[in-house]
């Protein structure tokens, strides 16, 4: 059974990028315009992984990430950060995240990203 994604991201370019990466590698992907979404189709879909922009309007990712965890402790969940931005993502990592991706990225660290965030956890 394919894998799922979901893709957050209120930029509609960046969506569509991701869209494109993982849609080529066999990925289902959904996509969310704001963290408020972004917890909303989490919950109804129980995708295998979820990319989190940080900076959106009405709910940001961190906040997101806070209540997807809270959801389902073992959501795996990529974050995706501008340049510069290292103490919001120590935050992520500290919240949860499995791991997180910079922009502008290329498309087999996004996909070595999702790989990697769905292997087993090591004991």
């Amino acid at each position: 059974m394919a894998r799922s994604v979901l893709v957050v991201d209120d930029a509609a370019f960046m969506r569509m990028m991701l869209r494109d990466i993982l849609s080529k590698e066999g990925y289902v992907v959904r996509e969310a315009v704001n963290g408020a979404d972004a917890v909303r189709t989490f919950t109804e879909d129980r995708p295998d992984v979820v990319t989190l922009d940080i900076t959106m309007p009405e709910m940001g990712g961190l906040e997101a990430l806070r209540q997807i965890k809270a959801a389902d402790p073992a959501a795996r969940v990529i974050i995706v950060s501008a340049m510069g931005q290292q103490q919001i993502m120590r935050d992520a990592l500290d919240a949860g995240a499995a791991d997180f991706i910079v922009k502008p990225f290329q498309p087999a660290k996004v996909l070595e990203a999702v790989r990697k965030s769905l292997q087993p956890p090591s004991r």
